[in-house]
């Protein structure tokens, strides 16, 4: 006669465990250049066609790249900042530390003691960047020193 089959469970799962929502995804470096782009452009009153007309491309394109849809080319990267009174070097700092804010963020909800925190801190960079979109203020200060 045969023996019946031992079956060893790989994992036990308990009754009580509440299913775990997948952690939050990183951001991308094109949503977040998108974001800093539009930010840019907005800061300067600008349309889509007067930034696009100035940096060579289709309005439709700079759309694209915007909402972190397209993954432009470093020459194209260059030319948008460029066409926004910025260098790429700045750009790109600026992108570097948006991701850095966006990482400590991602890192602190996937910590369950400084979920509150990150909330918090998420919720006063929206609040900051709602304001940053209202009072858009006189634009650029020039300061004139006597000698």
């Amino acid at each position: 006669m045969a023996e019946p089959a031992k079956v060893t469970p790989l994992r036990r799962i308990p009754a009580q465990e509440a299913p775990r929502r997948p952690p939050p995804q990183e951001p991308l470096w094109r949503e977040v250049l998108g974001h800093r782009l539009r930010a840019l452009r907005l800061d300067q009153r600008e349309t889509l066609s007067e930034t696009a007309g100035r940096a060579g491309i289709s309005p439709q394109y700079l759309s694209e790249v915007e909402r972190g849809r397209k993954e432009p080319s470093s020459e194209m990267i260059a030319a948008l900042a460029g066409a926004l009174g910025t260098t790429l070097t700045e750009l790109t700092g600026q992108v570097a530390g948006d991701l850095l804010r966006q990482q400590d963020i991602h890192t602190a909800l996937r910590q369950p003691g400084l979920a509150t925190d990150a909330r918090r801190q998420r919720r006063s960079v929206t609040d900051l960047r709602r304001q940053q979109r209202t009072s858009r203020g006189a634009g650029p200060v020039m300061l004139a020193l006597a000698a």
